[in-house]
């Protein structure tokens, strides 16, 4: 009870902004995670710059409150709704509803579904294919792995499948652990699942596949303290900070593919702008390029 009355005092906004304003709802259950928080606050930035009125709603981790949160702001009278890191269909009728009733509704990192105007995003079966030929052939086509993942974001399951079409076309690569990352938390929970792993496997783990740069820094800190002089090779997506400054440090951490993500924000500020002025997106899906950071991009080398 007392997360909705919060919620609900902080939907007041759209009853408060000013006059003229087009208001804005951001919904997502992930604002923790250090990608989501960045296409917010770059969305929140640019809207803004805009005159638009934006309110940020987080459930952390809770998709019944997301889904109950996105009745709020449909019922509050939202111009758009964006929801990030959000698969719309694990909220379908929320989303129908609110589209019915003439509100665009807007995926960031997400995907599509029925009422969603379009879907503004990377190409993630891409990204997981980028992820897994690079630490495949740094392993040398031959080598057990972890894997780390998180199948509730839409996102995240599109890399898992591009892992499984590379194990198909990798004979000599074999997935000897895996893990479901619970989120909130990821960091401290794939550190977790990475100790286990180590009592169980030790010295057969030859790499770590994670689905996302959280799981990745888990992992690394579980081999810092349990296996200090470890040759393991461990690889993620995101291009988060916190990664990319271990990997240049000369880390267990190679490499992470890093999404534009405040490229993502400024393409949905732009496709809802079109929108809000009469017009409609340019596709329905709409990808952003991703890079390879690792120590060679980064000019780094390690002894």
């Amino acid at each position: 009870m007392r997360r909705r009355i919060l919620a609900m005092a902080a939907l007041a906004g759209f009853y408060t902004g000013a006059a003229g304003a087009e208001e804005v709802a951001v919904l997502t259950p992930y604002l923790s995670s250090v990608a989501t928080n960045e296409m917010v606050e770059t969305f929140k930035t640019d809207s803004e710059a805009k005159g638009w009125s934006v309110t940020v709603v987080d459930t952390r981790g809770d998709f019944q409150q997301l889904a109950s949160r996105v009745e709020d702001v449909t019922n509050a009278g939202a111009k758009v709704i964006v929801l990030v890191s959000v698969d719309p269909n694990q909220i379908g009728d929320q989303v129908k509803a609110a589209a019915d009733k003439g509100i665009p509704v807007f995926s960031l990192d997400g995907a599509l579904a029925d009422g969603v105007a379009a879907n503004i995003t990377t190409d993630n079966f891409a990204l997981g294919t980028i992820l897994s030929d690079y630490l495949f052939e740094q392993l040398g086509g031959q080598g057990k792995i972890v894997k780390f993942f998180h199948s509730a974001h839409p996102g995240v399951r599109q890399r898992e499948l591009a892992l499984d079409e590379a194990l198909k076309k990798n004979q000599g690569i074999e997935v000897i652990a895996e893990h479901y990352v619970q989120v909130p938390g990821p960091i401290d929970n794939a550190r977790q699942a990475m100790e286990t792993f180590i009592r169980q496997h030790g010295e057969e783990i030859d790499g770590v596949w994670a689905a996302w740069d959280e799981p990745a820094i888990g992992a690394l800190l579980a081999l810092q303290s349990d296996m200090p002089d470890s040759d393991i090779l461990i690889a993620g997506i995101d291009g988060n900070p916190q990664a990319v400054e271990l990997i240049g440090q000369c880390t267990n951490l190679i490499a992470t593919v890093r999404q534009d993500f405040p490229g993502i924000a400024k393409a949905a500020v732009e496709q809802i702008s079109a929108v809000l002025d009469g017009g409609q997106p340019d596709n329905r899906e709409i990808f952003v390029d991703a890079t390879v950071i690792d120590r060679k991009s980064l000019g780094t080398t390690c002894e």
